[in-house]
C-alpha cells in the first residue's frame, strides 16, 4: 500500500514496533476524554479511522491508476473477495471489543488479555494452515504466554479478592474476545498471501472493519455527546492511534509470519501499561513489571535469532 519496492524483514519488523507505538496510546488517551460513554467512544474511534484511512487509500489508488474513475471498478473488484469480508469481521471485532474492555476495567488488564494473540494464532496457523513454526518461536511464545498468564493471574485474583465489580469482569471477558479476533484474523490474511502472495491488497478489510465496528455501536450511541475536547482525542485515536498502525500491520504481514507479527503485537502490551503508568497513574504491580520484563526479553531474543538465521 505504502510502498512501491518490498519490504526488507527488518524494515517490517522496525514498522510493526511503529505501529504497536502508536497502538499503544489508546489507554492514555481515552483516560483523557471527559463525558463521551464507552459505546460513543467505540462509534466515533471505528468512524474516524474508517474515514481517515479510505481518504489515504483513495489517493494512493488515484496515484496508481492515473485516474479517478478507475477507482470506482477497483473497489468493486476488491469487495468482491470473501477473504475481505472475513478479514473486516475479525477487525471490527478487534476494534468494539478492545475499546469497550478498555472502558470497564483498567489499561493493563486489557493489554494483558489482548496479548494471548501469538499462542491462538500460533495454534490456528498450525492446525489450519499447516504452517511450520520454528522452534525458536515455539520458545518465544512459551516465555510470552508465561508472562502474560502471570501477570493475568496476579491481576484476576487480586481484583476477585477484593470483590471485583461487574464493570471489571465484563471488561476481562470483552479484552478475551480481542486475542481471539485477532489470531482469526492474522490467520486470514496469511492463508490470502498463501494463496494470491502479494496480490491482493487486506488495507481495504481494515477499513471494512471500521464502517461494521461503527455500524454496530452507533445505536447504542444514539444521542451523540461528544463535545469538541473529546472530538479531538477520538480523531486522535481514529487516525493515529488505528487507521495508520493498523495499515502498516498489514502491510508488514506480506513479510512476517503470522505467528510474528503476533509475538512483535506484544510490545503494544509493555508500552501501553508503562504510558498508563507514567501519564494517568495506573501503577502495575510487582507482577506487571516481572511479566512484562519476560515478554520483552523472549521478544529481543527471538527477533536476534530470526535476524542471525537470516544473515547470509
Amino acid at each position: 500500500m505504502f510502498a512501491s519496492k518490498p519490504l526488507s524483514h527488518l524494515q517490517a519488523i522496525a514498522l510493526m514496533v511503529l505501529a504497536t507505538l502508536m497502538w499503544s496510546i489508546a489507554g492514555v488517551v481515552t483516560r483523557q476524554i471527559q463525558v463521551t460513554p464507552g459505546f460513543e467512544v467505540t462509534f466515533w474511534r471505528s468512524a474516524l479511522a474508517a474515514l481517515s484511512l479510505a481518504l489515504i487509500l483513495a489517493v494512493l489508488w488515484r496515484r496508481q491508476t492515473g485516474s479517478w474513475a478507475a477507482l470506482g471498478p477497483r473497489v468493486r473488484r476488491t469487495l468482491r473477495q470473501p477473504a475481505l469480508w472475513l478479514s473486516g469481521l475479525c477487525w471490527s471485532g478487534m476494534f468494539t471489543f478492545f475499546m469497550l474492555a478498555l472502558t470497564r476495567t483498567s489499561v493493563a488488564n486489557v493489554l494483558l488479555t489482548s496479548a494471548l494473540t501469538p499462542m491462538m494464532t500460533a495454534l490456528l496457523s498450525l492446525f489450519l494452515l499447516r504452517q511450520r513454526i520454528s522452534g525458536r518461536t515455539w520458545a518465544a511464545i512459551a516465555a510470552c504466554t508465561t508472562g502474560i498468564v502471570y501477570m493475568y493471574a496476579d491481576s484476576w485474583l487480586g481484583g476477585a479478592g477484593s470483590g471485583a465489580s461487574e464493570s471489571h469482569k465484563s471488561g476481562i471477558l470483552l479484552a478475551l474476545l480481542v486475542p481471539l479476533s485477532a489470531a482469526v484474523n492474522w490467520t486470514v490474511i496469511q492463508h490470502q498471501k498463501q494463496r494470491a502472495g502479494a496480490a491482493m491488497d487486506m488495507v481495504p478489510a481494515v477499513i471494512l472493519g471500521g464502517v461494521l465496528s461503527a455500524a454496530y455501536t452507533l445505536p447504542a450511541s444514539w444521542p451523540l455527546q461528544a463535545n469538541a475536547h473529546d472530538m479531538a482525542l477520538l480523531l486522535v485515536l481514529g487516525l493515529f492511534q488505528l487507521a495508520i498502525p493498523c495499515a502498516l500491520v498489514v502491510l508488514c504481514q506480506r513479510i512476517l509470519q503470522g505467528p510474528e507479527v503476533a509475538l512483535l503485537s506484544l510490545l503494544e502490551t509493555v508500552f501501553g501499561v508503562t504510558w498508563a503508568w507514567v501519564f494517568v497513574h495506573e501503577v502495575p504491580t510487582p507482577a506487571v513489571l516481572l511479566g512484562a520484563g519476560l515478554v520483552l526479553s523472549a521478544l529481543v531474543a527471538n527477533e536476534a535469532a530470526a535476524f542471525w538465521e537470516a544473515r547470509p
